[in-house]
């Protein structure tokens, strides 16, 4: 019995022997030190709110498309015998020079038989002109004799065919020459429709074609945009003060870089997109005013454009860095970060310039801060970079 006693007992004990220990150790133990260091500054970089004369800079993109593009008309009848090696997709062509050729046989003989029709009606003239003499002669002794009598509407009328028959023959030479179609303009074919063989009627559209004096770029603009060029709607800039606009695109695996000048602006507003558009041009995109690499600035490439605007004289700016979202910027203050709204008048892909909530010489925090809080610390580290 006595065992049966002690072996229940003996763990009983030593759990309540354990116990006692520990606690007797956690009493006797000496409390911990207490740190009065507060959390570490994080350190940023900064730089100054500078004071300087400034050419704002809107960048905004568009098309390019072809001042002028036709479709090409056949003005007279008939069967092409024969097109020219350039009347192809892309082709370039010359001013005047003949695309394809209309079979002109039966031109030719209009032609032949309105000059044999002026000669006659040029001998009709001569004779009732004769008619008209003899009359006027027979009827000297007659007391006003009638214009019928005198031969003058016969005369007259003799008059009318010869007219009549010049005009004939102006309109079959413009017939024969219509038999060879060609461009008015230096440009570049589109797309064709006909070949040798086919009968056209007049009115047949051959082809499309454009011009490549000049090309045109569409470029949308905000408020901001509007207001950093200076300008207003219905602008349409005078010869020689045209803003420059520098145009830049990827081809063929290159940025290519062209230059160009905005001529004017809509005078309504898009309903659309609320966006006021402006025109640039470039001349001769496919000959003089191609890339340093000799690409053309082609027609229906998406190109991006950076128009040079007004100029302010004494603008605050601050690298773009510095600018935070919701128009924020992070300041350093007696070593506390200091969150300020500012106003800004126009931004950049490097910098933006300031109208309101800063002064000058003022350090802009340029560095990422993750979770800021207004009044954290901080340590100024003046940044060496340039922007």
């Amino acid at each position: 019995m006595k065992k049966t006693i002690t072996r229940v007992l003996m763990p009983i004990i030593v759990l309540a022997g354990g116990i006692g220990a520990y606690a007797l150790l956690h009493a006797s133990k000496p409390p911990p030190e207490k740190s009065e260091e507060g959390p570490r500054p994080i350190s940023v970089y900064t730089e100054s709110v500078k004071q300087e004369p400034v050419r704002l800079k809107v960048t905004t993109q568009g098309d390019v498309r072809a001042r002028t593009q036709i479709d090409l008309v056949t003005q007279v009848g008939g069967r092409i015998i024969s097109v020219s090696p350039q009347f192809t997709e892309g082709g370039e062509i010359e001013p005047g020079a003949s695309l394809l050729k209309i079979e002109e046989e039966d031109y030719r003989l209009a032609f032949s038989q309105a000059k044999a029709n002026v000669a006659e009606a040029k001998v009709g003239v001569e004779q009732a002109l004769a008619d008209a003499d003899v009359a006027r002669k027979q009827l000297r002794s007659i007391p006003n004799p009638s214009p019928l009598a005198l031969k003058k509407p016969q005369v007259a009328q003799a008059q009318s065919r010869l007219v009549a028959a010049q005009a004939n023959l102006e309109q079959s030479l413009l017939n024969l020459q219509r038999t060879s179609v060609s461009l008015p303009f230096k440009g570049r074919l589109i797309s064709t429709r006909v070949d040798v063989g086919q009968y056209v009627t007049p009115g047949t559209i051959i082809g499309r074609a454009f011009a490549t004096k000049v090309v045109e770029i569409r470029l949308p603009l905000n408020d901001t945009q509007l207001s950093a060029l200076g300008l207003p709607i219905g602008y349409t800039a005078p010869e020689g003060e045209e803003l420059n606009v520098n145009f830049s695109a990827k081809v063929a695996g290159k940025i290519q870089q062209w230059h160009g000048k905005l001529v004017r602006l809509d005078a309504s507003i898009d309903p659309t997109t609320r966006m006021l558009y402006a025109s640039a041009m470039v001349l001769d995109p496919y000959g003089q005013n191609t890339s340093s690499d000799g690409m053309p600035m082609a027609v229906g490439l998406f190109v991006e454009a950076e128009i040079t605007g007004r100029e302010l004289s004494d603008a605050y700016t601050i690298p773009r860095s510095a600018l935070r979202a919701g128009e924020l910027v992070f300041l350093i203050k007696d070593g506390q970060l200091d969150v300020r709204k500012v106003t800004v008048a126009h931004s950049s892909s490097t910098r933006a310039i300031i109208s309101d909530g800063l002064a000058l010489g003022e350090n802009v925090i340029v560095s990422p801060i993750r979770n800021p809080i207004q009044g954290m610390a901080l340590t100024e580290v003046k940044n060496s970079k340039t922007n």
